[in-house]
Parts: C-alpha cells; sequence; structure tokens
C-alpha cells in the first residue's frame, strides 16, 4: 500500500492520516466501499463505481461525495503516488457522532482514499464449499458494499481452516448468492449463468459488465444443482479467478472462454 492517501480533501503521509474515534465507520460501520482498478495509470470503470456508491448512499441515507471532487482525488492520487497499476481503496463513513445508533442531523461525512500496487497476473484455481453463513437478498445491505463484511471474513476464515480456499454463501433462498468476496460465475449447459440479487448476490461491477455485454445470463443455482456445473469463475473489479472444485466436486478448466472473458474484463 502506498504511503500517500487522501482523506477529507487532503493529500496526507499515511502516518499523519487520522480517523476520530468517534467515527461511526470504525464503530458501527457505518459506511460503504469501493475497490477500484487502475491499468495503466487510469481507472477505466470509475463511473461504474461512483454510480453504486451514490445507489448505496442513498440506500443509506448518507450524503454521498461529489463525483466531481472524488474524480479530482483520484487524479491526484494518482499522480503523488505514480501508480500505474494496480487498486485504489474508496472508503466513506458518515463521519463523527455521538454516542448510539442515531446519527447526527447533519453528518459530515469521512472519504478516504488508499492506493495499492499490483501486477496483473492469472491466479490460480481455486477449491471451494459451502459456508454455513447466509447472505440476505431482501435486506438493503445485500446491495451495498457495506463496511460490515463480518460474514465474509468468517465464511473465508472457516474455507482456510480446513484447506480450501474460499467458501460460497447461500441466499436465505436457498440458492447460491456469492462468495466471500466476488461474484460467482457458472458453466450449465453450455451457458454462463450467474446467481441473481434476489438471491444474495452483490451487483459487481464486472458482474454487470459481463451481463451488459450478453456473456451470462441470471439464473438461481441450488446446491443440489452444482452437479449440473461443468465449469465455473469467480469474479470481481480486480479479478477473475477459475474454480477446479466446489464441494470436493472437481471442475475441468475452460482455457477459451476463460482467455475471452479476460480479455473483456481486463483488455491489455
Amino acid at each position: 500500500m502506498s504511503t500517500t492517501v487522501w482523506l477529507n480533501g487532503r493529500l496526507l503521509n499515511i502516518t499523519d492520516a487520522h480517523i476520530a474515534p468517534n467515527d461511526r465507520g470504525f464503530l458501527l460501520s457505518d459506511g460503504l466501499f469501493e475497490t477500484i482498478r487502475v491499468a495503466n495509470g487510469q481507472t477505466p470503470h470509475l463511473a461504474r463505481h461512483f454510480a453504486r456508491l451514490e445507489e448505496g448512499c442513498a440506500i443509506l441515507s448518507l450524503p454521498s461525495p461529489d463525483r466531481t471532487l472524488l474524480t479530482q482525488a483520484v487524479s491526484d492520487l494518482l499522480h503523488t503516488t505514480n501508480l500505474s497499476d494496480g487498486s485504489l481503496r474508496l472508503t466513506v463513513t458518515r463521519g463523527t457522532g455521538p454516542r448510539g445508533l442515531v446519527p447526527p442531523a447533519m453528518p459530515h461525512p469521512t472519504v478516504l482514499i488508499q492506493a495499492t500496487a499490483s501486477i496483473m497476473t492469472v491466479p490460480t484455481p481455486v477449491r471451494l464449499g459451502l459456508s454455513r453463513y447466509r447472505r440476505d437478498g431482501d435486506s438493503p445491505l445485500a446491495r451495498v458494499k457495506s463496511l460490515a463484511c463480518l460474514l465474509s471474513v468468517m465464511s473465508r476464515m472457516e474455507a482456510v481452516a480446513v484447506g480450501l480456499d474460499d467458501a460460497l454463501l447461500l441466499g436465505t433462498t436457498g440458492a447460491i448468492a456469492e462468495a466471500s468476496a466476488a461474484n460467482v460465475l457458472f458453466l450449465r449447459g453450455g451457458c454462463l449463468q450467474t446467481p441473481p440479487i434476489a438471491d444474495g448476490a452483490l451487483p459487481g461491477t464486472s458482474r454487470a459488465r459481463l451481463l451488459d455485454g450478453g456473456f451470462c445470463m441470471e439464473s438461481c443455482l441450488l446446491p443440489q444443482d452444482l452437479k449440473t456445473v461443468t465449469g465455473a469463475w469467480l469474479v470481481n473489479a480486480l479479478s477473475l479467478t477459475a474454480v477446479s472444485s466446489i464441494d470436493g466436486h472437481d471442475l475441468p478448466l475452460h482455457a477459451e472462454l476463460d482467455r475471452r472473458l479476460r480479455a473483456f474484463l481486463f483488455p491489455a
């Protein structure tokens, strides 16, 4: 991670960037975040992330940061850090407030942007299991990138503890929703399918691009349907990862389809 961050309108060394102890994001997870890909010094899908952030802010009745301000902040941070390839983490909280659940009538959000350099590589295929935790597709929080990520943290920890790489969470409908930090694509009957939002899937930006581009369609998948799956991938804003097995059921890898998906999502 870069030693320079953008916090509330200022570029600061990370050691000088302080979040107040009574910030509601720290105390109550009262906020949102976006993870934004940086490629060749550019943020090719920044507008999608801003749109999702604004939708999330509206759901939480949280004042949304001004797009012009955020665009300039991203530009300034990329220029200062000389970041070519990697990611930005944009965090917005409701800011400071009095003790208790009720927020101040006139909140002053905290806005933090952090930069991390990375090299774009093809991830090693992963092994998945089914988590005991469930996402509630009827909850408004299922549709936002909330700071409250404990379900994802616990499901990933438990998967790793039994020798797996990640876990698939079911929705309260009983259908598969997503992985701990990615949407999922299933190959069934020669077609790519992804769980619908109603089953608890987060409206991911890469997921939306694949749907818009006609690469996949929404379809419910129950655990017993996994035997009909002939391939799978995890996808988020930063990566596309092939799945080698789910709950001990080995899956073939599809090099050509993987190449096509990767070329669409992350063009050179």
